[in-house]
Order: C-alpha cells, then structure tokens, then sequence
C-alpha cells in the first residue's frame, strides 16, 4: 500500500512545485510589464526629461556605478536616462557617441571631458542648441559645460602623495601609471601628486606609464617598469584597475617587498588590501556623483543657478578601514 501512495504523493508534490514556479513566473512577467509601460509612457510623454549619459568605457565597474545613482536620481525626479559609451576605452568613440546624442536633441548630457578641442567644439555645439552639458569624472574646463560633478582631481592627487609620504620609510623611489594621458582627470591627480612629492627630501617620481585604464596594461607596464629601474619601491595608480595590475607585473618581475597604491574602490582592489598586495586606494564615489548631476539639471530645468564646480569628497580604504567596516557602527 505504502509503495502505491509514494509515487502519488511525489506526483502531487511536483505539481504543486510547478503550480508555484507558473506563478512566479507569471508575476515577474506582470512586473516587467508594468516598469516597460512606465518606461515607454516616459519615453512617449513630452514632459519628461530625456537624458543622455555617455561613459568612458560602457561595462567598467565605475561607471555601472554612475549609471546606477543617475537611474534611481531619474526615477525619483520623473526623467529617463539612456546610458551609453565605447565598448573598450576609446577617446574618438567618446566623441561620436556625443556628436550622436546632440543629434537625438535629448535635454540634457552627463559626459567625460576629453582634452581636445574637438570635443569643445561638440560640446558648444549642443549648449547651442540649448542641451545642457555637465561634465562628470574628468572635467573640460575651457568648454561651455554648465557644471562639472566628481573628484577634486589635483586635490587627490595630493592626499595620495600625502598617504604615500606617511607609510614609506623616510625615502624612495616611485613609479606611477595613469590611465590615459588623454584624460584631464589623471594629468589633474599627477599634477597633484608630482607637487607633494618634489617637494620631498629623498623621494623622486622615476617613471611614469599609461595603462589605458586596463588591468592586463598596468600588469604589463608595471613588469616593463620595474626591469628598467628596479629600484623602484612604491608604484602608485591613478585609475580603478591599476592596483590589481600593478601587483600581477610586480609579480611577473619576480619582486617583492613593493608598496602599491591603487584608486576606486572594486572588489579586486579589496582583496588586494586584505591579503597585503596593495597598501590603500584612495576611493571615489561614482553613485553620488551620478546623482548630484541629475539633481543638478533638474535644478537647471527649474531655471535654478548653480555654482561651476562640484567636487565630491573622497575617502581612504586600507586595512584598518576594511576592519571598522566589519566591526560595524
């Protein structure tokens, strides 16, 4: 008997599984549909505004970041973002993708500065057409942009230094790798740093790299650096992925006993910390900055003024800030 009812009851079982799968199913359908009807009635309805976010490199964790605050700002303020950017960094792509977004007339654009001053020229172009652009992470201060929102850069530049002077031992000698030489943002946080550093008795900056803000090219430009003066004892980086590149070259040198340093605040950088590779990161906070900008053009549109610049504030991760986290408040 017992034999006969187990089949039936396994049977029963399976069916009421499904039963609740159909319908979860079914409401996660119901959701999806109502946040695309919201989307399209958004997109449809003249009165929302249309805004345009273009990141240097479209899947880096960094600018996920700045998407996200800039969504959840849009959605409490009733706008529609559309985010955008180059695949694997690429400066000339930055710029068709501007020159692209001025021609769909959005109101306004969230874009990185780039120096050069065909990028001035577009974005004159779309201020004239009366799209406000702000500038975000690297600023393009000769431009007509209405504001720029993110890092004080030289300011940053200086608290490394200054982080850097404080952990080493009375003297050395440094290697620092930048993401671009294009980007306002990184020659802005080598000005700042160089300017702590000179002014140093027995430190010197001997090499300075690109990585093209890409883990494999710092790992490769750190390896190159330390063959060409291997008595370098601290490498600092000026973009999110450098740290973790940095210690793969350190690595693949066959070199120990390096300080690191590295920028932003990725989940590869913390291991890093945690294990010792990498000294601190000085951390951004791309979130907030998306946020700021899209408050800052609702402000615009609301014919508010508003000062140029909007620096926000950065913090230091290293071991002992890793250990108040868990510790908790």
């Amino acid at each position: 008997m017992l034999k006969r009812i187990w089949p039936f009851g396994l049977i029963v079982l399976v069916l009421i599984f499904a039963y609740i799968l159909v319908r979860f199913f079914l409401a996660s359908m119901t959701i999806g549909d109502l946040v695309g009807q919201i989307r399209l009635q958004r997109a449809d309805d003249p009165s929302v505004k249309h805004v345009v976010l273009i990141a240097q490199e479209l899947d880096n964790p960094f600018w996920r970041e700045m998407e996200q605050g800039a969504e959840e700002a849009a959605d409490k303020l009733g706008m529609r973002i559309d985010y955008t950017g180059p695949i694997r960094i690429n400066p000339a792509e930055q710029m068709r993708l501007l020159e692209r977004a001025i021609a769909s007339g959005p109101d306004g654009i969230l874009v990185q500065g780039i120096v050069d001053p065909n990028y001035d020229a577009l974005i004159q172009r779309a201020t004239g057409q009366g799209i406000p652009v702000i500038t975000v992470d690297a600023d393009e201060p000769g431009s007509s942009r209405l504001a720029y929102v993110g890092t004080d850069n030289l300011g940053a530049g200086k608290r490394m230094g200054e982080l850097v002077l404080k952990e080493a031992a009375g003297k050395g000698k440094i290697g620092v790798m930048i993401g671009s030489e294009r980007a306002e943002n990184m020659q802005l946080r080598l000005a700042g740093f160089r300017s702590v550093i000179s002014a140093a008795p027995g430190f010197a900056i001997v090499d300075v790299r690109a990585s093209n803000i890409s883990r494999i090219g710092a790992a490769k430009q750190a390896e190159a650096m330390l063959k060409q003066h291997p008595d370098i004892q601290t490498i600092v980086g000026f973009s999110s992925l450098d740290a973790a590149g940095i210690v793969e070259g350190i690595q693949a040198a066959g070199r120990t006993g390096i300080r690191v340093y590295g920028f932003d605040d990725l989940a590869m950088t913390r291991q890093g910390i945690e294990q010792g590779e990498i000294a601190a990161s000085i951390v951004q906070s791309p979130k907030e900055m998306g946020a700021r900008s899209i408050g800052l053009l609702n402000e615009h549109f609301h014919g508010k003024s508003f000062a140029a610049e909007h620096f926000i504030p950065t913090s230091v991760l290293d071991k002992a800030a890793l250990k108040l986290e868990v510790a908790g408040p």
